[in-house]
């Protein structure tokens, strides 16, 4: 699992050298996680490495969320002004989220239940 954490962690640190040298108004760590998913996509010989450290990471997600939700108490001084615009934000990107995800998901299984042609 350390493996596969370290090359969750190279991915990243590429992500980061990406947006230095391109100055791409992205974050790094997304930029990483594109790189990864192409990686993966290309059947590297790493694939299956990355799956337990990965799924440990995603067991523990509310323990890497909880930060986030501190630090806007913390510093809510900063977005009271737009916490309106937040609030839209995110319910109208959980919504979104959600009917994308529903819609993939209708996608696939139907593909999944048709017969293959041999």
């Amino acid at each position: 699992m350390i493996d596969g954490l370290l090359i969750l962690l190279f991915f990243q640190f590429l992500g980061e050298i990406l947006i230095r040298l391109t100055g791409i108004p992205l974050p790094a760590s997304v930029v990483g996680m594109v790189l990864l998913l192409v990686a993966l996509l290309l059947n590297t010989p790493f694939t299956q490495r990355v799956a337990p450290a990965a799924g440990a990471l995603i067991k523990h997600i509310s323990l890497l969320i909880f930060p986030l939700g501190v630090g806007i108490v913390l510093q809510w001084h900063r977005y009271e002004d737009y916490a309106v615009a937040l609030a839209v934000a995110v319910v109208i990107g959980t919504i979104l989220s959600m009917l994308l995800v529903t819609l993939m998901l209708k996608k696939l299984m139907s593909k999944a239940g048709e017969p293959h042609e041999p």
